[in-house]
């Protein structure tokens, strides 16, 4: 499998990157950030992009990739309604557009546990639209992934926000997700596909525990 990779400069991208680069069945990763991963691996190529929304449709550079796991964002707290849904909505699908149509690829997209389109909270009600608008981009099927509480991969370096306090995580049974069992079921949705587009804590739990047992 061949994929792009968003928000590798931030928490869960470096770590869904850096499981995608440990998997014998990951050959080739492209990082899309506005700066340098400062990771050096074989299977990795970056592509500097300081503002996303200058990405032409059809981007050449974003041509020849099986999935985009996009895992870009940033947290609502201290922003505008304006520049929130400006990151978090516009950004996305101009992203994908830039991708362009293609029948045969699958677009994740980091959302979160909480995301609803009727939530009283603008940022969930954001999260929410995005996810179903990228739905109805021309791609094999996208999906909206909702972990809440995330364990680091090993190494990791960028350990903003709650990735500083993921020892809290392992005490809570049903609650919590390692970044190697988001990006594994990341894989297999875009390998496989899944019977759902909302993909939740114990749906990426369920996808790793079958994928096991095969």
């Amino acid at each position: 499998m061949k994929v792009i990779i968003t928000g590798a400069t931030g928490f869960v991208g470096e770590g869904v990157l850096l499981s995608c680069l440990q998997r014998p069945d990951v050959d080739r990763v492209l990082s899309v950030s506005r700066r340098p991963c400062e990771i050096t691996h074989p299977k990795l190529e970056e592509y500097i992009v300081e503002d996303f929304m200058t990405l032409p449709h059809d981007d050449p550079k974003l041509q020849g990739y099986d999935a985009c796991f996009f895992c870009a964002g940033k947290s609502n707290i201290g922003m505008s309604r304006e520049a929130y849904f400006h990151l978090s909505y516009e950004i996305t699908i101009h992203f994908a557009k830039a991708i362009g149509a293609h029948p045969s690829f699958t677009f994740i997209y980091l959302s979160g546990a909480g995301t609803s389109e009727k939530s009283m909270q603008f940022w969930s009600r954001t999260k929410a639209k995005t996810e179903s608008d990228l739905r109805k981009m021309p791609f094999r099927a996208s999906y909206g992934f909702r972990p809440a509480g995330m364990k680091p991969v090993k190494g990791q370096r960028r350990l903003q926000g709650w990735g500083k306090y993921h020892w809290l995580f392992t005490w809570i049974p049903g609650f919590a997700n390692t970044i190697e069992d988001v990006t594994e079921a990341m894989i297999r949705c875009a390998s496989e596909g899944y019977d759902k587009p909302i993909v939740g804590v114990k749906d990426i739990n369920r996808i790793v525990r079958n994928s096991r047992k095969a």
